[in-house]
């Protein structure tokens, strides 16, 4: 190919982008009748052979074309089909067509959210979004954030704040400049046993370590403990330790349980400690018109961390970090003379990069912005609350088959947690026959289920976010599971 055909500042660019846009439209186009399954059943050492069947470059390109065949036969064939209505795996969504759409026109934009001289209006776009998330979350006239690549790079900036708002207000220790302060290790982040594992992640990526993340029990509905929340504070200050962060979660992996945010709130400000709540999975709710009351309290949080790639339908990645003070973001500010020198900040120029752990960062925001405006927040509550009602009338529909048995019967979000519990099956090998059914529905390609352990043993669990998803194919995969029970799967 010609060099100046390979960009878009060229007539021949344009009109060789434009062709190879209609390539990728007929692949796409093809889908739902090549689509039979969600999974291709593909082992994991033939996927391996598969993906390296083609040199990555040669001395001289080969066609668009020839290259997107190559792509077609091996990576798209046996890629997880994730808008198939029997892939109910993992909080992994299937993207509106409005993202999708403008997902091309973000990557053909390029532009980069760290500097207003790499953005122009983009940066007053993105601050106008979060201005309008701030509002629907109640964090109040104070209140900024940042988009991020999701959960755990959120979860992580509302530790990374919370850990140098406590040094600076206990020790006026400036951690940016001085490292962790000398009692470092006596700092303690509380959050429930069924908490996201990024709390511990981002711990060790910290300096505080993986100790000094406390888990308390959950009740039976898999949320956060109250009493024990308390108690393990009133034991940690007597032993001389500083709790600092207590993380809420609004949307466990597992169960999509949300904790007593209000509760919470009142705990966190007794003891003066920063409330994050990860609500990565049940943020969503704030859009949802039966469902929105679960997230009382919410507005209580000091951040919040909330992901657009799952019930809001974006294509990854999309997510973003919330803050109750804006001026909290001032803990992670860098000033650089080449990308946004102190001057430009006074003159109003929005650079982005002073909120951010990132520095160069897309334009994500506009993906969200187009669903809003063409989906409107009463289509985003239908997709919302019919996932949700899906997964209710799944977990009713398991309760009432004696093979089955829902660990959480009445779910918050959903997510079904199960395991098939054939009469007269030894209880020694309930989970092992758990694991090997998730195993074969994988390989045979039928469907595209999550496992799990609870206390030990192996679950099945249903992630439902998919709209296209129904009845029809909860009862398939129930009658699959059956069926390798008797042998005729």
């Amino acid at each position: 190919m010609d060099k100046k055909s390979l960009f878009l500042t060229h007539p021949e660019g344009f009109q060789q982008y434009k062709k190879m846009c209609m390539e990728i439209i007929r692949l796409i186009g093809g889908w739902q009748e090549e689509i039979q399954k969600p999974f291709s059943g593909i082992a994991a050492e033939d996927s391996l052979k598969e993906s390296h069947r083609h040199p990555i470059a040669e001395k001289e390109g080969i066609s668009f074309e020839k290259a997107l065949k190559e792509v077609k036969d091996t990576i798209e064939k046996n890629r997880i089909k994730v808008e198939h209505p029997r892939t109910l795996a993992h909080l992994h969504c299937p993207p509106l067509v409005p993202a999708l759409a403008a997902d091309m026109l973000v990557s053909a934009m390029n532009l980069s959210m760290d500097s207003w001289d790499q953005s122009g209006t983009a940066s007053h776009a993105e601050e106008y979004m979060l201005d309008w998330l701030t509002e629907r979350y109640g964090l109040g006239e104070e209140a900024g954030g940042t988009f991020t690549s999701g959960g755990t790079q959120s979860n992580y900036m509302g530790l990374l704040l919370a850990r140098d708002e406590f040094c600076r207000r206990r020790w006026n220790w400036n951690v940016q400049q001085n490292g962790l302060p000398p009692h470092f290790s006596k700092m303690k982040i509380l959050c429930s046993e069924a908490a996201h594992f990024t709390v511990k992640k981002s711990a060790s990526q910290l300096g505080l370590g993986e100790q000094s993340v406390v888990t308390v029990p959950v009740d039976d509905r898999k949320k956060i403990d109250l009493g024990r929340l308390e108690k393990i504070l009133r034991q940690l200050k007597e032993k001389g330790e500083l709790p600092f962060a207590i993380v809420a979660t609004c949307g466990t992996t597992d169960f999509g349980s949300i904790d007593p945010l209000p509760e919470l709130a009142r705990v966190a400000r007794e003891h003066q400690i920063w409330l994050h709540t990860d609500a990565a999975y049940g943020g969503a709710l704030i859009l949802s018109s039966l469902q929105r009351n679960k997230l009382e309290g919410i507005e209580l949080s000091d951040s919040v961390t909330v992901d657009f790639h799952k019930l809001f339908y974006q294509p990854i990645s999309c997510g973003a970090f919330l803050l109750k003070n804006k001026q909290h973001f001032r803990l992670i500010q860098h000033h650089a003379d080449y990308l946004n020198p102190e001057e430009d900040e006074a003159a109003g120029l929005p650079h982005l990069v002073g909120k951010s752990i990132q520095t160069t960062r897309r334009f994500d925001v506009l993906k969200l912005y187009m669903s809003l405006r063409v989906v409107g927040t009463e289509g985003f509550a239908r997709l919302i609350d019919g996932a949700a009602e899906l997964a209710g009338w799944t977990a009713e529909r398991l309760e009432n088959d004696p093979d089955f048995k829902a660990v959480n019967p009445k779910p918050e979000l959903t997510a079904v947690v199960f395991q098939y519990r054939p009469e007269g099956y030894p209880e020694e090998q309930v989970g092992g026959l758990n694991y090997t059914i998730h195993q074969s529905l994988l390989n045979e390609g039928d469907a595209v289920l999550a496992k799990t352990q609870v206390q030990g043993s192996t679950h099945l669990k249903f992630t439902i976010l998919n709209p296209a998803s129904g009845k029809e194919d909860i009862e398939y995969v129930l009658s699959k599971i059956k069926a390798f029970r008797e042998g005729k799967a």
